[in-house]
């Protein structure tokens, strides 16, 4: 009997390993087409089969996965999220082209432009902030003056809050506008900033399966000016009302992006005026979210996911309730990493996981983005205030520490 295969089109330093070894459980053969997969380092460690190949070249993808289809019965493929979501629009054109269960590439496409989500959303009549798009430093400018300071600037198209900065004046304004189009900042695409309203209230994420609302976390953010998450629980303490205000709302931006296949994330402040869009992201988060998910729900949303791929019933039943957070190691200063150990936090009852990114002596650049994050901790227990406080003694009890780098003169 021919072997199935699950083809993943790029891999990713959080989410790659549990989707491939879930294809493993479901009785898939894994296979990454990557331009470079030695930056994924989980694929020899656990011995995955690779495919160095250039995943910007449709044409040169679609004859691979033909070259494939010689050896095994492809059932699925996929594609993660990177620097501008484009392995999630190739894997849905070739799905399409290879007639697998898939999202519409050209919603994916649509709603990767945050400018283009914009404009959708606005016209379905979504609260989102006021917005503009700008082609060089004058747009910026007359934007800024016209939706009122302080402003948020980011990449038209990007993900993981890369290139994303409050600016709460004329000067950082300036500064971050020169920083993004001066040649610093990498662009996959034509290099367009969003000006937008900076909206101020507690941030909740929706996390959808299909047309179904799984479950909705609050997010903490760390200091201004950038928007680097420091942690994350579920479910959100709101009431019955606030949390169906914010479930309708996920479904609306759905149907006004013409999503609702496979996984969705949506994210929003709640404000004096009720839930504003933030963003619409139609993929999974990164890690941990799909491990609190299933910690607090019992739901496994990469296994659901693969199996919504391959064309396999899916089941989003709930096992339990639980009160689950993680929260995330972030460096407050650059240098190096002189040390780091958690293993006494690990003891702390109630901690699930201490997982550490990094290793002793490796530099710290911070950069303001998903790439901060040096480990995070996850805790559960029957309450929100609970999990917090074990989440606290655990973080307190891991050793680490930053010494500047060397100077010139040393």
């Amino acid at each position: 009997m021919t072997k199935r295969a699950l083809i993943l089109v790029e891999g990713h330093r959080g989410l790659g390993l549990p989707y491939v070894k879930t294809a493993q459980r479901l009785g898939l053969h894994p296979i990454t087409l990557s331009a470079d997969p030695t930056q994924y380092d989980y694929l020899l460690a656990e011995g995955i089969e690779a495919i160095r190949i250039d995943t910007d070249n449709l044409d040169a993808l679609i004859h691979e996965c033909a070259r494939v289809s010689a050896t095994y019965a492809i059932s699925g493929i996929t594609g993660f999220s990177g620097a501008d979501d484009s392995a999630c629009v190739t894997a849905a054109e070739l799905c399409r082209h290879f007639d697998l269960p898939g999202p519409n590439p050209a919603s994916i496409e649509r709603c990767c432009d945050k400018f283009t989500q914009r404009e959708l959303l606005a016209k379905a009549g979504v609260q989102i902030p006021a917005y503009r798009l700008a082609w060089n430093a004058t747009d910026v400018e007359r934007a800024a003056s016209e939706i009122g300071l302080p402003v948020v600037l980011k990449p038209a198209v990007g993900s993981g809050s890369s290139g994303v900065q409050l600016c709460r004046n004329f000067d950082e304004l300036d500064e971050h506008t020169a920083y993004l189009f001066g040649g610093k900042h990498i662009w996959r695409s034509l290099p367009r900033i969003l000006v937008e309203e900076f909206v101020q209230g507690p941030q909740y994420g929706a996390e959808i399966m299909g047309n179904e609302v799984v479950g909705i976390a609050p997010a903490d953010f760390g200091p201004p000016p950038h928007f680097v998450f420091h942690g994350v629980s579920f479910p959100a303490p709101l009431t019955d009302e606030e949390h169906k205000r914010i479930a309708d709302l996920s479904l609306i931006c759905l149907r006004a992006l013409d999503l609702g296949w496979g996984p969705t994330n949506v994210e929003f402040r709640w404000t004096t005026r009720g839930p504003v869009v933030i963003e619409v992201n139609p993929r999974i988060p990164g890690t941990p979210t799909p491990q609190l998910v299933q910690l607090a729900y019992g739901i496994d949303l990469v296994a659901e996911h693969i199996k919504l791929i391959i064309g396999e019933e899916w089941d989003l039943r709930r096992r339990h309730s639980h009160t689950v957070a993680a929260r995330f190691l972030v460096p407050d200063r650059d240098g190096i990493l002189e040390t780091i150990n958690g293993d006494r936090a690990a003891t702390v009852e109630g901690i699930v996981e201490v997982k550490l990114y990094a290793e002793p002596m490796r530099p710290i650049v911070r950069k303001g983005d998903y790439r901060d994050p040096i480990g995070h901790v996850i805790a559960v227990s029957p309450s929100f205030a609970q999990t917090e406080t074990i989440l606290q003694d655990a973080v307190d009890l891991i050793d680490w520490s930053i010494k500047p780098f060397p100077t010139a003169s040393e």
